[in-house]
């Protein structure tokens, strides 16, 4: 299929459905490995036509390499390279629109700024701008010098560059990007927030700042997803807000989510995998829990169902076809 530049944004494809979208989340492969390991995951989803496809961001992490003898430099390193460009080959290979994911941990204003024009010139005109997690050596999250703290002010930069207003203030007459943003949402509010109110209040500003919808967390509670939405209304809040869910796999993840994600697990979930005898059994209490879970999101018009992958297909094609 033919590269296609300027394809629709996230909310124009909702708005043009008269139905439920389903979109997909992938993480970017391994350091080493080539597109194929992309295409291996993308290839049987694309039976589902997704509109868009999310691709997560990974930050530097760092190393200390000993140079000379009790001589240490620090030396950067990614694990998971290559957003941009897997962006511009999904693009190109499906002529389906990419979604980047844009993050304040790891970059610099300059920095994000470059990254945003190379999107720009690849005609990718999705952004979801996000703050990221902390590094792995730090407890809180701590900006770059000269980086953005919070996902506010990097909506707002993207929103600027979007006016042609760049860092630079000698840059006149610069082009206009295109971006459309969308942010986050916690539907069982952020874990650095001290109550839903105020995680509430931050997601306002976001929209206040320029972003056009709002894609949540993973939930595994549809009536956690069904009152954030009203409490959005609420706070003035009328962007489209996209469902994340994702299936339980292993039965340690009832331990690890909660604990990593600030989700809670329904009881009635718990108590069915905690039956397993193993993961492969627990991998179809959590398929059929997700398919329950997207056939109510469906029913109640959801404007899409955003399923988080985590680079695997494993058993996502059945969960989807069994819900639709």
């Amino acid at each position: 299929m033919p590269y296609k530049y300027f394809l629709l944004k996230v909310t124009e494809h909702i708005k043009k459905s008269k139905q439920t979208l389903i979109s997909f989340e992938i993480l970017p492969p391994l350091k080493g490995k080539d597109m194929n390991s992309i295409y291996k995951v993308l290839d049987p989803l694309m039976e589902f036509k997704p509109p868009f496809i999310n691709v997560t961001y990974h930050r530097y992490d760092y190393v200390f390499k000993e140079i000379e003898p009790d001589i240490f430099q620090k030396v950067y390193l990614t694990k998971r390279p290559g957003t941009v460009g897997i962006c511009a080959a999904i693009q190109f290979k499906y002529g389906i629109d990419a979604v980047p994911h844009i993050i304040c941990g790891g970059f610099t204003k300059d920095q994000t700024e470059d990254a945003l024009i190379d999107l720009a010139y690849l005609g990718i005109n999705n952004i979801l701008a996000l703050r990221g997690d902390p590094a792995k050596d730090e407890k809180s999250f701590k900006a770059e010098k000269n980086g953005h703290h919070y996902a506010v002010n990097l909506v707002s930069q993207i929103n600027k560059m979007n006016e042609g207003k760049y860092l630079g203030k000698e840059l006149q007459n610069s082009f206009k990007t295109n971006f459309e943003i969308g942010v986050a949402g916690y539907p069982e509010k952020h874990n650095e927030a001290p109550n839903l109110d105020t995680d509430l209040r931050h997601l306002k500003a976001k929209v206040d700042a320029g972003a056009k919808y709002i894609v949540t967390q993973m939930f595994f509670d549809n009536q956690k997803y069904f009152q954030f939405v009203e409490n959005c209304k609420k706070n003035g809040i009328n962007v489209p807000i996209i469902p994340g869910i994702k299936p339980i796999t292993r039965k340690n993840q009832i331990k690890s989510i909660p604990r990593t994600f600030n989700v809670d697990i329904p009881n009635d979930l718990i108590k069915e995998i905690e039956k397993c005898k193993d993961d492969v059994a627990v991998q179809q209490v959590g398929a059929e829990w997700c398919v329950m879970q997207t056939k109510e999101l469906v029913k109640n018009n959801a404007p899409c169902v955003h399923f988080y992958t985590m680079g695997k297909v494993g058993n996502m094609i059945e969960i989807v076809k069994k819900a639709l």
